[in-house]
C-alpha cells in the first residue's frame, strides 16, 4: 500500500522505516527539515529510559500545583490567559493519577512501550549508520537524602513491579561517581538498563535519510485536510498539493488534534511546552544522565555539550516562548553543579522551546481512527516520545500490515476520549 506518514519526528521516522520493512510505499510530510528545531524530537532530554513507566499525575499532585505555580523557580507554570482553555485537560490530568491503582494501571500499559528502549534504538541507529549516537550508560536519579527517596518509594516500587532494576548508591559512592555534584545530594538510585541519545535531532534526521534511501519520498509542507469519503481515506491535502494514498499515519505530535478530529476522534491533547539549555564546552560532564528529585529536569551529556532539559509550561501552541524558563534551568544547573561558571558567556549557551504532545492520562494514542480505519494515530507521547518511539513505529507497521501487535494496544486506544 501507499502510506503517508504525517510528521517526521521520532514516531513518524520509525514508522516510516518499519512500514518500508513490511514492503509498503511511504511518503513522509514534515513542515521543516527532519530533526529540525521545529520538532519536539530535536530538543528533548535524550533519555532512552525503560523506567519511564509512570504518568505525569500521581496521588497528591493537586496539593502541590499551587506551590509550583507560586514558585518562580518551580517546574510548572501556566499562562493565566490560557487557563480556561487548559482547564479541561488539567482537570482530567489530575484525576487520572488520583489513586495509586490508576497509576499502576497506566504503568502496565507504558512498561512494554519503553522496555528495552536503548537496544531497540541502537538497532535502528545502526541500520541508519549512526550507532555512535545511542549510548547504553544507565541513568542516575539523585536525592538530597535517603528519606527523600523513601518519600517517593511507592513510585519506585511500581517501577520495580514493571521489571526495572535499581541499585542504591551511597553518599561515598555518589561522590566517586559524580564528584562535581553539589554536596547536598547524599543518595542516588542507578538504573543500569537505561541509555541516552547524544544528538536526538541528528538521529531522527538519519532515520529519515535511511527511509529515503530505502525508497521513501519526502515532502516539505503542512497537512491541512484528510480527504475521507464513505469512511475511507482517499488523499492527504497539504498547503501545496494533494497526495492520493491508501492509509496515513498521524504522527504530528502536538499538532495532531485537529486532524484526529477529522478522522472521528475527539482526543484530549495539550502541549506541555518544554525548554532546554545547552552549555557548550562544559568544564565537566556527568558520567551518566542525571535527574535530581528536587529539580524535575534532566542533565544529559550530548555531542553539543551538557543539555539541561525540563520545565512544563501550559500556554498553547501559539504563545511566544518565555525564555525565563530556560534561565531557570541554568540556575538549577549551577546549584546542582557548583563548578559551573556563574557568568557563562552567551555564545556558550543555546536555548530552545518545544511542544510535548501530552494526553491527560499519560498514555499516547496508538491505533486506528474511529470513523476512518485507514488513519492510524501515533501521537501524544508526552515526556517519553524518544524512548517509546521505537516500539510505536513497530506498532504502527503491525496495525497497517494487519499483523498481531508486538505489545498490547488496548491501553493506547484513541477512542478512549470519545
Amino acid at each position: 500500500m501507499h502510506i503517508v506518514v504525517i510528521g517526521a519526528g521520532i514516531a513518524g521516522a520509525v514508522s516510516a522505516v518499519e512500514l518500508l520493512r513490511d514492503g509498503h510505499q511511504v511518503t513522509i510530510i514534515e513542515p521543516g527539515p527532519p530533526g529540525g528545531e521545529q520538532s519536539a524530537s530535536y530538543g528533548n532530554g535524550g533519555w532512552l529510559s525503560p523506567s519511564s513507566v509512570l504518568p505525569i499525575s500521581s496521588p497528591g499532585l493537586w496539593k502541590k500545583v499551587p506551590g509550583y505555580l507560586s514558585d518562580p523557580l518551580g517546574p510548572l507554570t501556566i499562562r493565566w490567559s490560557y487557563l480556561l482553555k487548559a482547564l479541561p485537560w488539567l482537570t482530567r490530568m489530575l484525576a487520572s493519577g488520583r489513586t495509586w491503582s490508576r497509576v499502576r494501571k497506566a504503568s502496565v500499559g507504558l512498561g512494554p512501550l519503553v522496555a528495552g528502549a536503548p537496544e531497540l534504538h541502537l538497532k535502528l541507529a545502526t541500520e541508519a549508520g549512526v550507532p555512535h549516537l545511542v549510548r547504553r550508560t544507565g541513568q542516575l536519579y539523585i536525592f538530597p537524602t535517603r528519606q527523600d527517596y523513601l518519600d517517593s518509594k511507592t513510585s519506585w516500587d511500581i517501577r520495580r513491579e514493571r521489571g526495572i532494576n535499581t541499585i542504591e548508591v551511597s553518599e561515598d559512592e555518589l561522590r566517586q561517581r559524580e564528584p562535581h555534584l553539589d554536596r547536598r545530594y547524599t543518595f542516588a538510585l542507578y538504573c543500569d538498563d537505561g541509555g541516552h541519545c547524544t544528538n536526538p535531532g541528528a538521529y531522527v534526521a538519519a532515520l529519515i535519510a535511511h527511509a529515503e534511501a530505502q525508497g521513501a519520498k519526502r515532502i516539505q509542507g503542512t497537512v491541512e485536510r484528510l480527504e475521507i469519503v464513505n469512511a475511507r481515506l482517499q488523499a492527504i491535502h497539504t498547503n501545496t498539493t494533494r497526495i492520493a494514498c491508501d492509509a496515513a499515519v498521524l504522527a504530528a505530535g502536538a499538532h495532531s488534534r485537529a486532524l484526529a478530529h477529522q478522522a472521528g476522534d475527539r482526543v484530549v491533547l495539550e502541549t506541555e511546552r518544554g525548554y532546554h539549555a545547552v552549555i557548550e564546552h562544559p568544564e565537566f560532564e556527568p558520567r551518566t544522565p542525571i535527574m535530581p528529585s528536587d529539580g524535575k529536569m534532566v542533565y544529559t551529556p550530548m555531542q553539543a555539550g551538557l543539555r539541561i532539559a525540563g520545565q512544563v509550561e501550559i500556554a498553547g501552541l501559539e504563545a511566544e516562548p518565555n525564555w525565563k524558563r530556560a534561565e531557570i534551568l541554568l540556575a538549577h544547573a549551577r546549584r546542582t553543579f557548583p563548578g559551573l561558571p556563574a557568568d557563562l558567556p552567551a555564545e556558550r549557551v543555546k536555548i530552545w522551546m518545544g511542544h510535548r504532545p501530552s494526553t491527560p492520562d499519560g498514555l499516547p494514542c496508538i491505533g486506528r481512527a474511529t470513523l476512518c480505519p485507514d488513519v492510524v494515530h501515533a501521537f501524544g507521547h508526552g515526556h517519553i516520545g524518544l524512548a517509546s518511539g521505537a516500539m510505536t513505529g513497530r506498532l504502527v507497521a503491525d496495525i497497517i500490515s494487519n499483523k498481531p501487535p508486538t505489545i498490547p494496544l488496548s491501553p493506547f486506544n484513541p477512542a478512549r476520549f470519545n
